[in-house]
């Protein structure tokens, strides 16, 4: 994996600090015996056929919306997104694993959010769980993710929500891998992935401009 450079970092602080200009609770996973037929490196991830996976639950926390920068009302909402993103984004549902969009997807870019555009992951920190969804190691940058403790299906979990307009995520894990150790998953309804020439392009034309010397 390639490190970034000291000047996107920079470009990346300065572009959070636009997008909000503009715009620990440890998890506990349910218990499941791992599938005998499934590798041992991905036995933490993938729970037997007849269970359901702590990825798989929709969040039942409550948001506090009136703290999103980006506010619309239901029927913007509803005319904005698809009915399946409407589902996942604003009423914290979950899709199927294997059944979207970008569990498998591995061009490079980046994932933003579906519901007001904010980047949330980069392809960089994206690693195949096993889970068949969306898993990332960290996001682009911490500011944009909100958490909430989430005790909904007999579990403890971490939803994750994009801290912009408040659309709903999934949950992040401490079963994830080096560096950080941690599994961000994701649905794929609530993200929208911009190649990474799209995304410069993107990110050229919506990220302040340099102050000049004095």
């Amino acid at each position: 994996m390639k490190l970034w450079t000291l000047a996107t970092l920079l470009a990346a602080a300065a572009f959070a600090a636009a997008v909000f200009l503009h715009a620990d609770n440890k998890p506990v996973m349910s218990s499941a015996s791992p599938n005998p037929s499934t590798p041992a490196s991905e036995a933490a991830y993938c729970p037997p056929d007849d269970t359901k996976s702590a990825c798989g639950l929709p969040s039942k926390v409550v948001i506090d919306m009136s703290k999103a920068k980006v506010q619309r009302t239901d029927a913007e909402w509803r005319a904005r997104l698809t009915p399946e993103q409407y589902r996942v984004a604003r009423q914290q549902g979950t899709e199927p694993p294997f059944r979207n969009a970008y569990w498998d997807n591995h061009a490079d870019g980046v994932y933003a959010c579906v519901g007001c555009e904010t980047p949330l992951f980069d392809s960089r920190h994206k690693f195949d769980s096993g889970t068949g969804w969306p898993s990332f190691w960290q996001p682009l940058e911490k500011v944009f993710i909100g958490e909430e403790r989430d005790t909904s299906w007999g579990m403890v979990r971490v939803e994750v929500h994009c801290s912009v307009c408040g659309s709903h995520l999934g949950h992040v894990f401490d079963d994830g891998p080096r560096p950080t150790r941690l599994r961000y998953c994701i649905n794929s309804a609530s993200l929208n992935f911009l190649p990474r020439a799209e995304y410069d392009a993107w990110a050229a034309k919506n990220s302040p401009a340099t102050p000049r010397a004095e």
